[in-house]
Order: C-alpha cells, then sequence, then structure tokens
C-alpha cells in the first residue's frame, strides 16, 4: 500500500463487499507476491502486497498467518477502491 492518507471503510461494510481474497503472483515481478482483493461478484477492488501483510500478523503457522492477513485485509479496504460498490450499497439502503 501507499504512504498516503487512505480512508479505510468499516470492517461490517467490508464484509458485504469482499467475496474473496486470493494470494497470486505479481504481474511484473515473478518473485513477488500479492494478496488481491475481489468484490462477490469477482471483479478485483485491490491488493497488498502479501510480504508486507503477512509480516504485520502473528500466529502458530502460515494457514493462521494467512486468515489473520485476511483479518487485517477485512479492516484496511480503502473507500477510493470501493467507491461504487458504496453507492449501490446506499442505494439499496435508502
Amino acid at each position: 500500500m501507499t504512504e498516503e492518507q487512505n480512508n479505510f471503510i468499516p470492517y461490517e461494510m467490508a464484509l458485504q463487499i469482499v467475496g474473496n481474497v486470493i494470494e497470486e503472483e505479481h504481474l511484473r515481478d515473478p518473485n513477488r507476491r500479492i494478496l488481491t482483493v475481489y468484490d462477490k461478484n469477482g471483479k478485483e477492488i485491490c491488493w497488498y502486497d502479501a510480504e508486507e501483510v503477512l509480516s504485520e500478523v502473528n500466529g502458530p503457522d502460515l494457514e493462521s498467518r494467512k486468515l489473520a492477513a485476511v483479518d487485517l485485509i477485512m479492516h484496511q479496504i480503502p473507500e477510493w477502491a470501493v467507491d461504487d460498490l458504496l453507492a449501490i450499497l446506499e442505494k439499496k439502503e435508502a
């Protein structure tokens, strides 16, 4: 993620929007892994550097750390990445 100031959506809203977080190979750097966030329709929302995120979480094994990484990401979905989805949710609630 960049050093810019980001506003994050609430965790509860992320639960409504995010469909999956998948570890993938970086498009331009085959030695780098990313965690790509997809909405419930399979559209890419944003991505995070996997090594960076995994270094921020703890767990007894890799699987536990991956689950903790997803939880961390769910708390850090930037508003700019889901502006269009937020507008749809607001219309549904109105």
